[in-house]
């Protein structure tokens, strides 16, 4: 099981040292990543087809191998042991290497209580174990969730991220209600399937970068402000010397009007599985 409350710290041997944190990996595998599970993806930096930037302030980061993560699961009542639990670079929470009883190997997200040597296993009714899978309708009320689907047999999509779980509500007229991380309410059909457990690596939002080469080794490049900018670059641009936005209301640099708008397309069909939006 992996120490939640353990962070690392460094010397204060450089100025960016003084306050950055880190991770603690001594808790986790030292084997290097299943190579039948691994490839190279290549990576977009915010650009199309055409090498223009469509998505701005992305580019650089360190090269690493994408892990295919099985958020389906779809192999039913075959128990599986956890063999490793290993660091991802491509997602904020921790992952676990199972070996099937028939052989195979795969990846799944690991919850927060999940230790190796541990047996989980998918199943449509089973034991409400940390690391166990079944179908919603099947799972008690209260009990924390993650990896959740919204349609079935689709794979998880909901609360994958590093310490976050949903938690089972109650359930009537075929749908199942979740509080989500973020305190919205939502609907879920019955038959989705959801992993049981908090999601592992809860201290990640207490991380300190420490220092910009750090953000730029995630592929984040430097944010600038729209008032420093060109007139052709953003609305705020342009002006001798330090000026006013020269606008009533927030405009993004395309020249949408922003700063509580609310943005969610009102006739979305999923509008009506949402029992109560998140809270501010």
């Amino acid at each position: 099981m992996i120490n939640e409350n353990f962070l690392k710290l460094y010397k204060p041997t450089t100025p960016s040292r003084r306050h950055a944190m880190g991770y603690d990996f001594s808790q986790l595998s030292k084997d290097r990543p299943l190579k039948s599970l691994t490839s190279y993806l290549k990576r977009s930096f915010g650009r199309n087809n055409k090498g223009r930037i469509t998505s701005k302030y992305r580019g650089g980061g360190q090269k690493n191998l994408y892990r295919y993560i099985d958020f389906l699961q779809e192999k039913l009542n075959i128990p599986a042991k956890v063999v490793a639990l290993e660091y991802d670079p491509n997602r904020t929470t921790r992952i676990a290497r199972l070996h099937y009883a028939d052989g195979e190997k795969r990846y799944i997200l690991a919850p927060q209580d999940l230790s190796v040597g541990d047996l989980v296993v998918a199943s449509e009714k089973g034991q409400v174990k940390s690391g166990n899978r079944m179908k919603l309708k099947n799972i008690p009320q209260g009990t924390i969730v993650h990896n959740i689907e919204i349609f079935p047999f689709q794979g998880g999509k909901m609360v994958r991220s590093a310490g976050s779980g949903a938690t089972v509500l109650a359930s009537d007229k075929g749908y199942v209600q979740l509080v989500m991380p973020s305190s919205e309410i939502r609907m879920v059909s019955e038959e989705c399937f959801a992993s049981i457990g908090q999601l592992s690596n809860m201290e990640h939002s207490s991380i300190v970068l420490g220092k910009a080469g750090r953000t730029r080794w995630l592929g984040r490049r430097p944010k600038v402000r729209g008032t420093v900018m060109n007139p052709v670059d953003h609305p705020y641009g342009g002006g001798e010397g330090k000026q006013g936005r020269g606008t009533r209301r927030p405009k993004t640099a395309q020249g949408k009007v922003t700063g509580g708008r609310k943005t969610r397309n009102k006739k979305k069909k999923s509008k009506k599985f949402i029992m109560r939006r998140r809270m501010k």
